[in-house]
């Protein structure tokens, strides 16, 4: 009996332990999971979901949200080999800069030569690195690099007088992003075929120039013109979309250059209150536009003597290489005749935020640098009309085919609808508005009927007009007051034909230039027949 009751006892405590080991087990196995499934939650979680859990007040001050890695491990090793890499690339930066430089030489110089060239002893700072997704043929990495530089560079000068000028580059500050692309990713060992690399972002270059033993402001233009050609040169031989590639394996690595995707169509209309910059009279402006500053890719248009509100109605064509990342520049400058240009200022537009096939219409604030953004002076605005047009395959089937200006005659409806809130003109706080209606180009003019004591005058009058030029005229409308003894100038819209001339037809507000307040609402409507005409 004692032996049934202790087998029995055993039994039952074996069954129990058993038990309790399974229900541990799979207790264990459950927790398991759940910490598995939060640790590959927490794998998923990008920034914004951390900042969403815990607010930024919460976290410590050294915890740092960054898409770049730290290259401490880099910046101690390039310490350490900086001299040799100073004696090995001195020479090959010799050989390879000094024909960029040729070609972006003043016209005051005659020739420009490295007399001296080493990198000095600090060491570039790389201060993080960051892998852009996207791309499967190819891995792309940007490295954020930083050089306050002490280089020893003389530039032996030679200007067309004959006047030889060793010119010292001193202080050098720079910092921006390089852009680095291993492309295409192959099965034999390095595993890529070719390494491309770009300058993506300068975000800093900053330098001083001197004259050894001399004072280089004793050559009026020189020191600006050897200044902007070292910018320009920096701007358009490493500046992205432009790369420079280097071979690794043998192959065709042709799909990797720099090609034409498109061609940005911009209409040059008007500035209004730029900076006055003579002190008789006022400036006599002009405008300097690019995408890249090569000397046949830049546009320059006509020069309007003595006024600060000049009208141009210009139009320019741009070959663009990368929409997403290239910017059309704007520089308004004040003519000096055989003086040096004096600058007014300076504006950009990105590229991506066109349309192709769209017009936009947009007045530019100017500034007087786009790198620092610290101006607040008004210096006045530009406008400009952008069209994003043709892609690469137009454009390559338009490079061989004739050069053709097209010349698009038709009738131009207009209807001005109405006015809203007209400045007022008289004693009573009215005005007695009317419109007068005028295309620039062929001084056709029509004016609408005076609207009697009224800011908010209803006209609903339509004019048609034929056009001979649409792409090279302008709409004016102008507002003015009636009154017993003349008329008073109240303001005025001013517009281009492209847009209507590619959409068909546009109905908009327009507001009023040269008024406190004040818009016109105007239907337009276009009908046309493109003439083409040989060039040759």
């Amino acid at each position: 009996m004692g032996f049934f009751l202790g087998l029995f006892l055993g039994v039952v405590v074996g069954v129990g332990l058993v038990m309790a080991f399974v229900h541990s087990e799979n207790g264990r196995s459950k927790r398991r999971g759940e910490l598995a499934a939060a640790v590959a939650s927490f794998a998923r979680m990008t920034v914004e979901d951390s900042r969403k859990l815990l607010p930024a007040e919460f976290y410590p001050s050294w915890v740092v949200f960054s898409q770049r890695q730290k290259l401490n491990w880099l910046n101690l090793e390039l310490t350490k080999i900086w001299p040799f890499v100073d004696q090995a690339a001195s020479e090959l930066i010799r050989s390879s800069v000094e024909p960029v430089l040729e070609q972006y030489k003043p016209i005051v110089l005659s020739s420009l030569k490295f007399s001296k060239l080493t990198l000095g002893t600090v060491a570039p700072q790389f201060t993080g690195v960051s892998i852009i997704e996207g791309d499967m043929s190819g891995i792309t990495m940007e490295l954020e690099m930083q050089w306050d530089g002490n280089p020893s560079i003389v530039l032996d000068v030679r200007t067309r007088v004959g006047v030889s000028l060793p010119i010292q580059v001193k202080n050098i500050g720079f910092t921006g992003v390089f852009r680095v692309i291993f492309k295409p990713l192959v099965d034999e060992f390095p595993c890529f075929g070719a390494i491309c690399y770009s300058l993506r972002e300068k975000k800093k270059l900053d330098f001083t120039l001197k004259v050894v033993g001399g004072d280089i402001s004793s050559l009026p233009g020189i020191s600006d013109a050897i200044e902007g050609m070292i910018r320009d040169a920096v701007e358009d031989s490493i500046t992205w979309p432009v790369r420079n590639i280097i071979p690794i394996l043998p192959g065709d690595y042709s799909d990797l250059e720099l090609k034409p995707t498109g061609i940005l169509e911009v209409k040059l209309v008007q500035a209004k209150g730029l900076t006055n910059k003579d002190l008789i009279g006022k400036s006599d402006p002009y405008a300097v536009l690019y995408i890249r500053p090569l000397r046949d890719r830049t546009k320059t248009s006509k020069v309007i003597n003595n006024d600060l509100d000049p009208i141009w109605n210009e139009h320019f064509e741009f070959t663009v290489e990368d929409a997403s990342t290239q910017n059309l520049t704007v520089k308004i400058y004040d003519d000096e005749g055989l003086q040096a240009s004096e600058f007014i200022g300076c504006a950009q537009v990105r590229l991506q935020d066109l349309h192709p096939g769209k017009v936009k219409d947009v007045w530019l604030k100017l500034v007087k640098d786009l790198e620092v953004q610290r101006d607040k002076k008004d210096r006045g605005q530009v406008l400009k009309s952008s069209t994003n047009g043709a892609d690469a395959e137009s454009i390559e089937r338009t490079a061989n085919q004739k050069k053709k200006e097209v010349i698009v005659r038709g009738v131009l409806s207009v209807t001005i609808i109405s006015g809203e809130d007209l400045p007022a003109m008289d004693v009573m706080g009215k005005a007695d508005p009317f419109v007068v209606i005028r295309m620039k180009k062929s001084e056709t003019k029509n004016k609408t009927r005076v609207v009697n004591d009224s800011l908010n005058p209803t006209w609903n009058q339509t004019f048609d007009i034929v056009v001979e030029d649409g792409l090279h005229d302008m709409l004016i409308l102008e507002v003015w007051d009636h009154d017993t003894f003349g008329k008073d100038y109240m303001g005025r819209c001013i517009m281009t034909l492209t847009r209507v001339i590619l959409e068909g037809e546009v109905r908009d507000s327009f507001p009023l230039e040269g008024a406190k307040s004040g818009k016109l609402n105007v239907y337009l409507k276009w009908a046309a027949q493109p003439i083409f005409r040989d060039n040759n």
